[in-house]
């Protein structure tokens, strides 16, 4: 028995504020979407056109208030080759939430504030 990464989840707000954060910031492009026939909720599937892992996020027509993220103490990773451009577009951006310094990352937050890690390709 093998398993195999396909996709991780997150629950958004404003859907097309997300999908053009994550094309700007991070260059992520829509691969699928689907509606519910109801219209109660839409998946949009994002992608590196690198690899097959995805990232889904779920619009639901009747959520109202910000998504509880606790103490946000889980996040996405993304590994890019130039660091030091990457790190000028978000600060930019201004989406830069945490810097370590000692351990060469830094971590962005999209519009629902889910972080998310950039990783120099040399590490």
């Amino acid at each position: 028995m093998k398993f195999k990464f396909c996709h991780n989840n997150f629950n958004v707000l404003n859907l097309e504020k997300s999908i053009e954060f994550y094309e700007k910031a991070l260059g992520l492009k829509e691969t699928k979407r689907s509606v519910a026939e109801d219209g109660s909720f839409i998946l949009v599937f994002l992608g590196d056109e690198e690899t097959n892992h995805k990232l889904e996020l779920t619009w639901l027509r009747d959520w109202d208030r910000p998504y509880n993220l606790g103490d946000n103490e889980f996040h996405l990773a993304l590994r890019v080759d130039d660091f030091e451009a990457a790190h000028k577009l978000h600060k930019d951006m201004g989406c830069i939430c945490y810097e370590n310094e000692s351990m060469g990352i830094y971590f962005i937050a999209d519009p629902d504030n889910y972080w998310i890690e950039i990783i120099p390709a040399q590490r």
